[in-house]
């Protein structure tokens, strides 16, 4: 980890602009409160890219646009946005020569949004946390070089059930599966329940999270010996499906 934080100190001091890339469904849990006091320190600009827009409401994605400025929202799975998102760079570049520099916790898409821009695979992704190892350097025009970091953590931070919701921890490697779920049926409880077909669960009064969790395993059969609610393997199931969008967020 010491070693990430040294490409990413590198890149912070080359940048001109600075995009940090935030999960359009977390967007408060991914900002990354230590490299925005560095950036705030610097003085320098910062442009919030707020990618997997295509996974969450937009109702409040229209609400937070209104108060997290500058921001352009994009899917670069889909490439909406990104060409308001290169119209917004050259609009802060003025016509001169820039370094922007792609920062933001892992698996957030830092990739995937300057492979978006490049119109190529300039860089590489991976659906795995950390892929991106060192500073990659992509051109994506004549005055415009951007520079991809490692995702990496606020080394203060412990907050593993967080970093489950959007991915920046694996499902398969995550502890305490069973919290991340019970936290993100919480507060996805409608998208959840309709994505498994068990909206009646849902809409029973007073049925909490935990009562959801286990109707979904004993729907999809995932039981131990003695037919009890295998929980741990159910809630790993549901991780899976979000961090890999299968489950698309329409509020709570």
């Amino acid at each position: 980890m010491p070693s990430f934080w040294k490409h990413v100190n590198a890149v912070l001091q080359r940048s001109d602009i600075i995009l940090e890339v935030l999960d359009a469904r977390f967007i408060e849990e991914t900002r990354h409160s230590e490299i925005e006091r560095k950036i705030q320190g610097s003085g320098k600009q910062i442009l919030y890219v707020i990618n997997k827009s295509d996974l969450a409401d937009i109702p409040t994605l229209q609400i937070i646009k209104k108060r997290l400025q500058p921001s352009i929202f994009i899917s670069s799975t889909d490439r909406l946005g990104t060409t308001l998102l290169k119209k917004k760079l050259f609009e802060l570049a003025r016509g001169k020569e820039v370094v922007v520099g792609v920062v933001g916790y892992p698996n957030v898409g830092k990739s995937s949004v300057i492979n978006a821009l490049a119109g190529r695979k300039a860089a590489r992704t991976s659906a795995e946390s950390g892929f991106t190892k060192g500073l990659q350097k992509v051109r994506i025009s004549p005055r415009i070089v951007l520079l991809d970091t490692p995702g990496v953590f606020p080394r203060k931070e412990q907050a593993q059930q967080k970093y489950a919701l959007f991915g920046a921890i694996d499902y398969a490697k995550i502890k305490d599966p069973e919290l991340a779920a019970i936290r993100l049926i919480q507060e996805h409880s409608k998208a959840i329940t309709s994505y498994y077909g068990v909206d009646g669960v849902g809409d029973v009064e007073g049925t909490g999270a935990e009562e959801i969790l286990e109707g979904i395993a004993k729907a999809f059969h995932k039981l131990r010996k003695g037919g009890q609610a295998d929980l741990e393997a159910t809630a790993r199931m549901i991780l899976r499906d979000w961090q890999t969008g299968k489950i698309r967020s329409t509020g709570s």
